[in-house]
């Protein structure tokens, strides 16, 4: 399927490129006069430029200057170049992307593109290298000239932005090597980890009379910095920018704010392809008439050792998009929209949303393909949309299985108008919450009836955080800032509160003359008396939050597809069904581990659970004998609202490396009030003082004050600049 071409180069000189030329640097320095960078006294960029253009220049020039490496990796992967850095093991990955992603797409989307949007996408290249012109000693590993169409690339903020269904890259090379061999499909496990939490407050719920809105995405760290960025064109965004984009992905203007959840809403289809092998070529059979085989040839390059080597494929397409699979001797391709020039420009325009109304225009274009909504403004709205961009398909058809793709009876019909898609506005309870789970609990009892909706339209479940929100949400309180704050960290936990009592049934049904039975005393009894809050000092914590990934993995999957048992149901079922050997085992091997890493098994929460941030590197190395902060959350897995996902890394210790990073909550009255914390700080140069400056802040989660006006920034000003001074 591929044939091996050899180029006996060296990796600097594939890297190299050309200098700006000196028509291009006038134009940057020009373009600089016109923006005003101001740096927090956290390290946050306050940018201010004439033009809305300007003003992505500039944001693209600081987040060079907090971490260009970040930016430089996002878009090698986009590119589908990882293994110009990282090898044959990427291969594939990068064919993936190349099948999903197609740069003359991009390029052709660039040309046409509206004067407007042509100057941002000007101004988002010139801004990263303008940087690099004026910071030779920053040295790119592979791209030193970035192009204005690498925007249109990467279209969607998420984290999660491409979306395979339930395709492997392990089908795609065997597929793409001539490897026909039957194998079972293992179905694509989305991160249970990955996520967010959004809060939405109408006047009637808060001390103020004011919305307000609660920012708390779960990513893996240092994924977004925190940034400010206004024109005098109408934009003034603040938030969460990702790295390398130029529109605010999770935050606020002064009219409304919006915050993103991840979903499982079906926006990619597999399709089961009729191939006919003639003398002519390859054909494939629609609506009982043959069509070719559409080929392109994609030659990735990959390093070894000190030179470069190419692999070219022959890849394979049909009407319905790229073959990714063998399945049952059928050619399986997928239908997708991975990368959508409509997704880049709603993702700009809602930033400059001046109202409700303004906002539902950004949703009526249907191109956010990866995520809800959750929405609140300065006129008292709060909104909720779960997803955006949702094909019209046949609602009798299981669309998370593969289908017929011979057939027009299988083919997308256009996009649900926003009116179709779950929705919610000003629902009369007065709150709104999404925690990646269902929209049928989003409102409590006021929320939208799953049965009015089709089945691929919201196949998600319940998880134990929405369980968890639902329950503190109906509380009779007013909320103000500190009162949300509390909310999203409170550390009670719900999964435990299945779990634990069958652990407790097992242990009592233990024979008296079981071993067993005095091994496991002292920690059934410190469960027993648990309360299902976690906390720097809590014994029980560390257990629980030991021995509960030691049992059924299937009680760990959050994102589920239609007709399948969500997170609380499979956990309610195996708290029911399993045997005392499945939940009892699971305990013993905890109390050997933990003793084996402590010398006891009675170790509080906040020794073993670490904020570390040593590096800056896109792999963070941790050391149990370096400093580190103790942190009283963990994994939201188990239905606690904050998450701080940690691991071990050949370390005793566990340290964090994903869950909230940015998080923040914002009140919508005559001026803004809000506050926020970043995972450690807003730079990634570990000799910035601004690299680990909100690490104990976050750990606590305490909140600072977010510096929205510009005579606040004065008066907390480190430094005014323009881009290369």
């Amino acid at each position: 399927m591929y044939r091996l071409l050899i180029a006996f180069l060296l990796l600097p000189v594939l890297a190299s490129s050309r200098h700006p030329t000196q028509t291009q640097l006038a134009a940057y320095a020009a373009q600089a006069k016109k923006v005003t960078i101001i740096r927090d006294k956290w390290g946050i960029p306050h940018v201010y430029g004439k033009t809305d253009a300007d003003a992505v220049f500039g944001l693209m020039y600081a987040q060079c200057e907090d971490d260009f490496k970040r930016i430089e990796l996002n878009y090698i992967e986009k590119l589908g170049r990882l293994s110009e850095l990282n090898g044959e093991k990427d291969l594939f990955n990068d064919l993936q992307i190349r099948l999903l992603i197609d740069t003359a797409e991009a390029i052709a989307d660039y040309q046409k593109a509206q004067p407007w949007l042509k100057k941002l996408l000007d101004a988002h290249a010139a801004g990263i290298n303008f940087y690099l012109y004026k910071n030779p000693q920053v040295k790119p590993v592979l791209l030193k000239n970035f192009k204005p169409w690498y925007a249109l690339l990467w279209t969607d903020g998420s984290i999660g932005a491409i979306n395979t269904a339930d395709l492997t890259i392990a089908e795609l090379k065997k597929f793409y090597t001539g490897d026909y061999s039957p194998t079972a499909a293992v179905p694509v496990i989305k991160n249970p980890h990955s996520g967010s939490n959004g809060f939405a407050f109408s006047p009637t719920m808060t001390k103020s009379g004011n919305a307000i809105l609660y920012i708390n995405p779960h990513t893996t760290f240092y994924f977004r910095p925190e940034v400010q960025v206004q024109s005098e064109e109408g934009l003034n965004a603040y938030g969460a920018v990702t790295w390398g984009q130029f529109f605010v992905y999770q935050g606020f203007n002064s009219f409304c704010g919006w915050m993103h959840t991840s979903n499982n809403v079906d926006i990619a289809d597999m399709y089961a392809e009729d191939i006919r092998k003639t003398p002519k070529g390859l054909f494939y059979a629609y609506d009982k008439k043959i069509y070719p085989v559409g080929t392109r040839k994609i030659s990735i390059s990959y390093k070894e050792g000190n030179t470069v080597k190419t692999k070219l494929f022959h890849t394979y397409f049909t009407n319905n998009g790229p073959v990714m699979a063998i399945r049952d001797g059928k050619w399986i391709s997928l239908k997708s929209k991975n990368r959508n020039t409509q997704s880049l420009v709603q993702s700009w325009i809602r930033t400059k949303s001046k109202s409700f109304e303004d906002y539902q225009k950004a949703m009526d274009m249907r191109a956010n393909a990866s995520n809800n909504t959750v929405y609140a403004d300065a006129h008292g709205n709060i909104a909720y949309w779960h997803g955006n961009f949702i094909p019209i398909r046949d609602p009798k058809l299981n669309w998370s299985a593969v289908v017929d793709g011979s057939t027009s009876a299988t083919a997308w019909k256009g996009l649900h108008p926003v009116k179709e898609s779950v929705h919610l506005y000003n629902p009369i309870n007065g709150w709104l919450q999404n925690c990646n789970s269902t929209p049928f609990s989003v409102a409590g009892k006021n929320s939208p009836k799953k049965a009015d909706y089709p089945g691929y339209m919201a196949p998600d479940g319940e998880n134990f955080r929405g369980i968890a929100a639902v329950k503190l949400l109906e509380r009779p309180i007013k909320y103000t800032l500190d009162q949300v704050i509390a909310t999203g960290y409170d550390p009670y936990m719900p999964g435990f509160e299945v779990l634990v009592p069958a652990l407790l049934r097992a242990y009592d049904q233990l024979p008296k003359s079981d071993p067993l039975i005095e091994e496991l005393k002292a920690p059934i009894a410190l469960l027993k008396t648990w309360d299902y809050r976690s906390g720097i000092s809590s014994e029980a914590t560390t257990l629980a939050m030991e021995w509960a990934p030691r049992l059924n993995t299937a009680i760990r999957r959050v994102y589920i597809n239609p007709g399948d048992k969500d997170q609380v149901e499979a956990t309610t079922e195996f708290a029911k069904s399993a045997r005392p050997s499945d939940l009892l085992e699971p305990l013993k091997a905890t109390l050997t581990d933990l003793n084996k890493r402590f010398g006891k098994w009675q170790v509080p929460w906040g020794e073993v659970n670490r904020f570390q941030r040593l590096t800056g590197a896109i792999r963070e190395k941790y050391d149990d004998d370096a400093p580190s902060t103790p942190v009283g959350f963990g994994s939201a897995m188990w239905g606690q609202l904050g998450s701080f996902v940690s691991a071990q890394f050949n370390t005793n210790k566990r340290y964090g490396y994903s869950g909230n990073s940015f998080v923040c909550v914002v009140e919508f009255g005559k001026k803004i009030k809000a506050k926020s914390v970043l995972a450690g700080g807003n730079s990634g140069n570990p000799d910035s003082k601004h690299f680990n400056d909100q690490a104990a802040m976050y750990a606590n989660g305490q909140f600072k004050d977010v510096l929205f006006y510009k005579e606040d920034v004065l008066k907390n000003m480190e430094r005014s600049y323009r881009p290369g001074d």
